[in-house]
C-alpha cells in the first residue's frame, strides 16, 4: 500500500511540474523574450555610445550589420517556433542562445558605464557583471540544436552522452556565475573590450574554473561532430518529410559556411560585398531551420537548390567566356578595346539561353529529379488509371502524382459521384 501511495504521489508530482512547465514555456513567454531580444539592439547602441565605444569605421557598419542579421533572424525564428509548437525545444534553444548572445553584448557595457563612469551608483549593477559572462552559454547551446532538430526527439542511446554534457554545461555556468562574483569587489569587473575580469585566465580560488572551461569547450566540439555525424545518417535513412527537413538544414549550412568564405575572400568584411555575405551567411542557418521545422514551403528546397547551382554555374561560365573572348580579341587579334568587349558582350548574350536550358536540364536531373521526371509521374499514373476502380486509391494516387510532378504547396482533391439508376 505504502509503495502505491508513494508511486501516485510522485506521479501526481509530476503531473504537476508538467502543467507548470507548459504554462511557462507558452506564446506569451515566446513573444516576451523575443521582445527583450530586439530590446537589445537600441540598448546596445545607447550604451556604446554612453561609455565613448561607438564606431562609425566600415568595420564598425559591418559588425552593426552582422548583430543585426543574428539577432533578428534567430530571434524571428524562435518565437514563431516556440509560439506554433510550444512543445518543440528547437524555438526555446534558438531563443536561449540568441538571449546568451544578447546579454553578452549589453550587460558588460552596462557594467562598464556603471563601475567606469557612475562608481556603482546605477541600479542593477552587479546583475549587470553576473551576466556578462553568458556569451559562453551560447557554445553549449549549438551543439544541442544542431542534435535536436527537428522536432527534439532523440533516440535512448543519447540520454547518457545528454546528461554527461549537461552536468559540464552547469559547471560551466556555475563556475562563471562564481568568476563573476569574485569580481564584484574590483574596481572594474569588466574592462574596456567588454570581458569579464577573470574569465579567461582564472587564478587563485578560481583556478579550477580553467581546466572546466577547457572540457566544456572539448565536449562542446565533440558533440558538434557527433550531431553533424547523426543527422548525416537520419538523412541517409530518412524519407519524405523527413528528408526534406533535413534538406533544409545541410542546404542552410552549406550557404553559410559559402558565405562565410566570401567573406574571407573579399578581404573579412572590409568591403560592401564581405559584409553583406557575412550578414546573409549568419541569417541563413536560423531562417533555414525555421523552415524545416514548420514545413512552410518544405518541399521548394529542391528547386532552391537546382535554381542556385544553375544560375551559380552560369555566371561562372559567362563570365570565363567573357574573359576569355576580351583578351583573344584585344591581345591575339589586335582589335581595340572597345570592339573586342562589344564582340564579346555579344557572344555570351547569345550563349546565355542555350547554356541556361543546358545547364538547369543537367542539374534538374541530379538535384531536382522530380522536375526532371515530371512527364514520366504523369505517364505512369495514366497507366496506372486506367485499371484502377477503388476511388480512395485513385484520389491517394493522383495526389501523389500531382505532387511529385508540379510539387505543389498544398493540393485537394473534389470528387463528384453521379448515381446511374437504370
Amino acid at each position: 500500500m505504502s509503495v502505491r501511495v508513494s508511486a501516485d504521489g510522485a506521479r501526481a508530482g509530476r503531473d504537476v511540474a508538467g502543467r507548470a512547465l507548459r504554462r511557462l514555456l507558452s506564446p506569451t513567454t515566446a513573444v516576451v523574450l523575443g521582445v527583450l531580444s530586439l530590446l537589445s539592439i537600441p540598448a546596445s547602441f545607447v550604451l556604446t555610445a554612453l561609455i565613448h565605444q561607438f564606431s562609425t569605421s566600415s568595420a564598425g557598419a559591418a559588425s552593426v550589420g552582422a548583430g543585426l542579421a543574428f539577432v533578428l533572424a534567430f530571434t524571428a525564428v524562435g518565437v514563431t517556433v516556440a509560439r506554433r509548437e510550444p512543445r518543440n525545444p528547437m524555438g526555446w534553444l534558438l531563443l536561449g542562445l540568441v538571449l546568451a548572445v544578447d546579454m553578452g553584448d549589453v550587460a558588460p557595457a552596462y557594467a562598464y558605464l556603471d563601475y567606469g563612469f557612475h562608481h556603482r551608483t546605477l541600479p542593477l549593477g552587479h546583475l549587470a557583471v553576473l551576466l556578462s559572462g553568458s556569451w559562453e552559454y551560447a557554445f553549449v547551446l549549438l551543439p544541442l540544436i544542431i542534435l535536436l532538430f527537428p522536432d527534439g526527439q532523440l533516440s535512448s542511446r543519447w540520454r547518457w552522452p545528454l546528461r554527461g554534457f549537461l552536468v559540464i554545461a552547469a559547471t560551466l555556468v556555475a563556475g562563471t556565475l562564481r568568476v563573476a562574483v569574485s569580481a564584484f569587489s574590483l574596481r572594474r569587473p569588466v574592462d574596456g573590450g567588454g570581458n569579464l575580469v577573470g574569465l579567461s585566465n582564472p587564478s587563485g580560488a578560481n583556478a579550477w574554473f580553467g581546466p572546466v572551461q577547457g572540457l566544456a569547450l572539448l565536449s562542446c566540439a565533440l558533440l558538434v561532430i557527433a550531431a553533424l555525424v547523426h543527422q548525416v545518417l537520419r538523412y541517409r535513412r530518412a524519407s519524405g518529410e523527413q528528408r526534406q527537413q533535413l534538406k533544409w538544414l545541410a542546404a542552410s549550412a552549406l550557404f553559410c559556411i559559402a558565405c562565410f568564405a566570401i567573406n574571407q575572400v573579399t578581404g573579412g568584411g572590409s568591403g560592401l560585398v564581405g559584409d553583406l555575405t557575412f550578414s546573409v551567411g549568419l541569417a541563413a542557418l536560423p531562417v533555414g531551420m525555421g523552415v524545416g521545422i514548420l514545413k512552410y514551403r518544405l518541399y521548394e528546397i529542391d528547386r532552391l537548390i537546382s535554381r542556385t547551382l544553375s544560375y551559380a554555374l552560369l555566371t561562372a561560365l559567362l563570365v570565363g567566356t567573357f574573359i576569355g573572348l576580351v583578351a583573344l580579341t584585344t591581345d591575339t587579334l589586335d582589335l581595340s578595346g572597345r570592339v573586342g568587349v562589344a564582340a564579346s558582350t555579344l557572344v555570351a548574350a547569345a550563349l546565355f539561353n542555350p547554356l541556361r536550358l543546358r545547364i538547369q536540364r543537367l542539374v534538374d536531373r541530379r538535384f531536382n529529379r522530380a522536375h526532371y521526371d515530371a512527364e514520366a509521374t504523369v505517364a505512369a499514373f495514366t497507366a496506372r488509371l486506367r485499371d484502377a476502380v477503388e476511388i480512395d486509391a485513385v484520389r491517394a494516387d493522383l495526389l501523389d502524382a500531382v505532387n511529385r510532378a508540379v510539387q505543389p504547396t498544398q493540393a485537394s482533391v473534389w470528387i463528384r459521384q453521379e448515381v446511374v439508376k437504370r
